[in-house]
């Protein structure tokens, strides 16, 4: 993306719509300080032709990403990281990917007690 490393996929077979997976994966990158306030986004254009999707679904995910404070549309500097969002606790961070492992293993038939452990042996590394 634009000078960055940031990777935007669609998966169009998916129930979340095309216009929603490019605006949470943005979200995310702003979430994660992986897009610094000021950092602009590719054109809407460019974006769409990358990610072999319609113009319209890029510019319905930058309108709610600016509806939501995370970027600007500028006339001369296009679409910025406005970094709008206040920054998310530790706690709500962590309590956001617990959900998404939970959700991974039961969609993945994982038994509750094997996801522990993995998670019990990632502390236990990361001492």
């Amino acid at each position: 993306m634009s000078g960055t490393a940031l990777d935007i996929t669609v998966d169009v077979r998916a129930a979340t719509p095309p216009y929603e997976q490019i605006r949470s994966q943005i979200a995310a990158y702003v979430d994660a300080g992986l897009l610094a306030e000021g950092t602009r986004l590719p054109t809407m254009r460019a974006l769409a032709a990358d990610l072999g999707v319609a113009t319209g679904t890029v510019a319905r995910a930058y309108a709610e990403l600016e509806a939501a404070g995370l970027v600007a549309s500028r006339r001369r500097t296009g679409t910025v990281v406005t970094g709008g969002r206040p920054a998310v606790p530790a706690e709500e961070r962590l309590q956001r990917t617990a959900d998404d492992l939970a959700a991974q293993a039961r969609a993945s038939g994982v038994d509750g007690e094997v996801v522990l452990a993995i998670v019990r042996a990632a502390l236990a590394r990361a001492r």
